[in-house]
C-alpha cells in the first residue's frame, strides 16, 4: 500500500504576490482566486475584496495547470 504525503503551505493572502493564484483552504482547488492587488482577489475575472490576514493556499504549477485546463473544457462544453 502507498502512502501520499502532500505539504500545503498555508500563508496570508498579504504574502502573496500579485498575479498568484490560490485558493482558501478547504475549498477544492477548482474554486482557484488569483491575487489581483494588494487589497483584491479575482475569480473568474471579477474583483473582490479579501482581508490582507485572510489564510490561504498558493496553487503548485501543476495546481494551476489543471485549474486552466478545467476551465477551458468547461467553456469549449459551452460551444456544443
Amino acid at each position: 500500500m502507498a502512502i501520499s504525503i502532500i505539504l500545503i503551505r498555508l500563508m496570508t493572502f498579504e504574502e502573496l504576490q500579485v498575479g498568484d493564484y490560490f485558493r482558501i483552504p478547504g475549498i477544492s482547488a477548482d474554486c482557484a482566486y488569483r491575487k489581483a492587488s494588494d487589497f483584491y482577489c479575482s475569480q473568474n475575472s471579477l474583483l473582490q475584496p479579501i482581508r490582507h490576514e485572510t489564510t490561504v493556499v498558493l496553487l503548485t504549477p501543476a495546481e494551476v495547470r489543471s485549474y486552466f485546463a478545467a476551465r477551458q473544457a468547461f467553456l469549449l462544453s459551452l460551444k456544443n
